[in-house]
């Protein structure tokens, strides 16, 4: 393209890079937005640093992100200009993602969400963050995680808590806690993250996401700051398996450095995007892994979740078939590495990086540099005898034998994947433990597992369901997820973090002598009132839920005495939230006139409806 052309071309791009909307919007919705020159990538790395300035540095303050790259547009621009001379790279050229904080940037700090490595740059990218850069991504910044990925919280001592963007009381699952609620509050089209035991899956199913943890040896974990070298995976989080599948093709592949991407001979990498189009559950065979599903007062509104979800595989064409396995969870029990692997995997990555600001991991527990949630965890892999120890040989003999015992579960009943909640219980509250996790299976037999959203719990809080599957079947899970996808479209957005700008709403009730000035603040849920009364014996004022015209309990009560005028401010929940635009909540004033009796106002923003 002449010069002059090109001018006009990226001009026009200007002109109209503005109009394109990047919440909830897919990799595929992007690159035709660039094609046609409805926008540039320039203009969607803008528009996702004003999405983190609004939500997570204010509104929720989610505090997903650790580091913005500071060469973000400019990188965007470039890549705006090579489209328009060469055209695009391919699926990736000019989408803004970004990268869990374990992953190596030679332009970034990585820190793994420890304070001891605050400051330390890696003087190399990490194989993964080196595929993304050559696929055309461009890296808008690095997540935050649960401190050296030892956890599924997503706390640490370098930037603290990450919140769930669902519900900012609770976590956002762990440890691509980050990464997990970034993508789900649409903070960029897509993210990295690793998973040893649950790091990517957990928080998929906790933010709506897809995630795959992938076969072992699918994608190099060369330049991420290891856990556990036996287990440890990288892979990315997305909005849709369609998106999933884009990052996946370019980021998996052999890398030299990395002696588990280096597959027998005659075994190929699978390729995802190719596998949507025929993508489909009927026929399919799947097993209901019931050892995995517990039976815990605590599990049962997830659970109810993912048992309506298999229900919609088979509507959807799958076979589902009960599973009992009684011996599965004394097989997972002593299979885990990451006590006896992490102390020696992560010495070994500190002295490859000399510029580290500390050098072993010794140092790092005994000077104290870690979260106080990390203690007991870091103390027993700090006095582990790691690969030398009878435990470590052991749970390297358990683990072939799982592998084995899956196999031969799945030859000898047909079986394509077997299917079992990602997590049993809800996100825990903040500060609280995380219980329910399934994550083992798939982490000590190397298969692939895939959660997916199932749908929500009855607080609206959403629930994955995860397959697992034999080793290379992983564009089949990716494949099996999009059908799904297809036919349930259980993905929705998180309420707090809508298109900019953000519309705080205002509106006004009035009834006979009581007025009402309310506001209401999306981002945070925040209702504030201002409620004004004439001389009337007034007893309480409170906020009820109302069904149908009939009565319903109260959610808050705002005031027990007498007042003239009331003013203050309420959070409501997400299915609160979801009544009061819809008019399923009122304001009630109970009088004395002489007997007590109620005046109601509607809490339905006017234009709502």
């Amino acid at each position: 393209m002449k010069s002059g052309s090109l001018l006009v071309f990226l001009f026009l791009q200007a002109i109209h890079a503005q109009s394109f909307e990047v919440a909830e919007a897919s990799i595929a919705d992007e690159q035709r937005a660039m094609a046609q020159g409805r926008t540039t990538s320039k203009a969607l790395v803008q528009a996702y640093l004003d999405r983190i300035q609004a939500f997570d540095q204010r509104g929720p303050r989610l505090n997903a992100l650790i580091t913005l790259n500071p060469n973000a547009l400019r990188d965007a621009e470039a890549l705006d200009r090579e489209r328009a001379s060469k055209g695009p790279r391919g699926p990736l050229h000019g989408i803004p993602v970004i990268v869990k904080d374990n992953y190596n940037t030679a332009d970034m700090q990585t820190t793994a969400g420890t304070m001891a490595l605050l400051g330390f740059v890696p003087k190399t990218d990490a194989f993964q963050v080196r595929k993304l850069r050559e696929a055309g991504a461009v890296i808008v910044g690095k997540s935050n995680l649960h401190e050296l990925a030892s956890g599924i919280t997503t706390v640490g001592s370098a930037f603290g808590q990450t919140l769930n963007p669902y519900d900012p009381s609770r976590n956002p699952g762990g440890s691509s806690g980050g990464t997990g609620a970034a993508i789900a509050a649409s903070l960029a089209a897509a993210g990295m993250g690793s998973d040893t035991c649950g790091s990517i899956r957990v928080p998929s199913s906790v933010n709506n996401l897809v995630g795959l943890r992938p076969t072992k040896g699918l994608s190099s974990i060369t330049g991420i700051v290891p856990l556990s070298v036996t287990q440890d995976v990288g892979g990315p989080l997305a909005r849709s398996a369609a998106d999933l599948a884009a990052v996946l093709d370019a980021t998996i592949g052999e890398d030299v450095d990395d002696p588990a991407t280096h597959l027998a001979p005659g075994q190929s990498r699978p390729k995802f995007a190719e596998a949507l189009p025929n993508a489909s559950l009927r026929g399919a065979r799947i097993g209901i892994l019931e050892p995995l599903f517990g039976d815990g007062s605590d599990d049962q509104d997830v659970i109810r979740v993912v048992r309506a979800a298999i229900e919609e595989f088979k509507t959807a064409g799958a076979t589902a078939i009960s599973v009992p396995m009684p011996e599965l969870n004394a097989a997972l029990d002593g299979s885990a590495v990451i006590n006896t692997e992490s102390k020696e995997d992560i010495d070994r990555y500190l002295a490859a990086n000399a510029n580290a600001p500390v050098h072993s991991f010794e140092e790092i527990v005994k000077l104290g540099l870690f979260h106080s949630a990390l203690q007991q965890t870091l103390t027993t892999r700090l006095n582990s005898k790691g690969r030398s120890s009878r435990e470590y040989q052991i749970a390297l003999a358990k683990r072939a034998a799982l592998q084995q015992m899956i196999l031969r579960l799945m030859e000898d009943q047909k079986l394509d994947a077997l299917v079992y909640p990602t997590l049993r219980r809800k996100p825990a509250r903040i500060n609280d433990p995380q219980g329910g996790s399934t994550c083992q299976l798939s982490a000590s037999t190397g298969f692939p597992a895939i959660s997916m959203p199932a749908g929500f719990t009855s607080d609206g809080l959403p629930v994955g369901v995860e397959l697992l599957s034999r080793a290379f079947d992983d564009a089949k899970l990716v494949s099996y997820a999009y059908a799904y996808e297809q036919t349930t479209h259980h993905r929705r957005a998180p309420a707090r973090t809508p298109a900019l700008p953000v519309r705080i709403i205002t509106w006004e009730s009035k009834s006979e002598s009581v007025s009402a000035h309310f506001t209401f603040d999306p981002t945070i849920n925040q209702l504030a009132y201002q409620i004004t009364a004439a001389d009337l014996p007034i007893l309480a004022a409170s906020i009820h839920r109302e069904a149908k015209g009939e009565n319903g309990p109260a959610i808050a009560v705002l005031a027990n005495h007498p007042f003239q005028t009331l003013a203050g401010a309420e959070t409501l929940t997400d299915p609160d939230r979801a009544r009061m635009m819809s008019g399923s909540l009122d304001l009630r004033i109970t009088l004395r006139s002489p007997t007590p009796r109620d005046l109601r106002l509607s809490l339905q923003p006017a234009g709502s409806q």
